[in-house]
């Protein structure tokens, strides 16, 4: 056999991913690149890898064996990388994060500062929804989760990043007038949400069920990006958080409606296993975030309280 590392890297996260689109976009590769690293992988055993089932692909029973040993060989290799840098006195190794959707708009301003001090740090951070998040921390999958609701059921530490503020929205053209939106006004207007699992839908379902509300859902996406696409373009209205939705306020594409009941306020929230051994980075991290969270918040996100001062 003759597989290099790099076909080895390539398996590995088509097997994480389940996917050679979202592999390819990982790794900063084209499509045919990665089909073409994964055939020649899979051409050196008698035995599939993988298989390709409708247009699903699902790793086979000999494929995760032989993944869970690339990611030891694949580990091994950073480890010399960190062990190296370590006795120049660097700060080295993984530092792993899963955060919700939402988060996208406030955690890299979290980790810049600390990355670029530490340029010794692979940052490996999964962007996906609540109840994957969730899963990932109770697994001890990751270092530190990003949510902006509390999870039930787990001894966590947590670490108060910023307020979260939510607001029912529409386009330039939703009818809006001096007085709040009442309960009943909401319950006659069409609803875009998120997709089961997200924090934003179980934000908005609680809310609804709060106030023993009957919504008219009118569809259900994956991401923010694409509710705020659908609102603009006059499918419906939603509610969403206000980090996310600066531009198309300041271009005038989106519009807060003032409503019953709204802003919904929740907390952006570092979280961590309270049980968990930290490692030295993870460490580092809090402390960072301890001492910079302050000067952080003034540097990046100093516009949401004159915006909310406008209001």
């Amino acid at each position: 056999m003759h597989y290099t590392l790099h076909q080895l890297q390539v398996f590995a996260k088509v097997v994480q991913l389940k996917s050679i689109t979202k592999a390819s976009e990982d790794l900063h590769m084209t499509q045919p690149a990665v089909s073409i690293q994964l055939k020649n992988f899979q051409d050196q055993f008698d035995i599939p890898l993988t298989e390709i089932v409708g247009r699903q692909l699902y790793v086979t029973d000999f494929g995760m064996e032989i993944y869970q040993m690339a990611e030891k060989i694949i580990n091994e290799v950073y480890s010399i990388n960190y062990k190296t840098m370590s006795y120049r006195g660097d700060l080295t190794g993984r530092l792993q994060i899963s955060i919700v959707s939402g988060g996208t708009y406030i955690m890299p301003h979290f980790l810049s500062g600390f990355l670029n001090k530490n340029k010794g740090i692979d940052l490996v951070m999964d962007v996906t929804n609540k109840l994957k998040v969730i899963n990932s921390l109770k697994n001890n999958e990751i270092d530190f989760a990003l949510l902006s609701i509390q999870p039930d059921g787990l001894n966590v530490n947590e670490e108060i990043l910023m307020d979260n503020e939510l607001f029912v929205v529409a386009n330039r053209k939703g009818k809006t007038s001096e007085k709040p939106l009442t309960k009943s006004d909401i319950n006659k207007m069409q609803f875009i949400f998120r997709e089961d699992g997200s924090g934003t839908r179980y934000v908005m379902e609680s809310y609804f069920k709060k106030h023993n509300m009957q919504i008219k859902k009118q569809m259900a996406l994956t991401s923010n990006e694409a509710i705020k696409q659908a609102v603009i373009a006059g499918l419906g209205v939603s509610i969403l958080p206000l980090i996310g939705i600066r531009n198309e306020l300041l271009n005038g594409d989106l519009k807060i409606i003032p409503a019953y009941g709204f802003p919904i306020k929740s907390k952006w929230r570092l979280i961590w296993l309270k049980e968990k051994k930290m490692s030295p980075i993870a460490e580092a991290y809090i402390k960072y975030i301890s001492e910079n969270k302050g000067v952080i918040l003034k540097d990046n996100f100093s516009w949401i309280e004159k915006f909310n001062h406008k209001k």
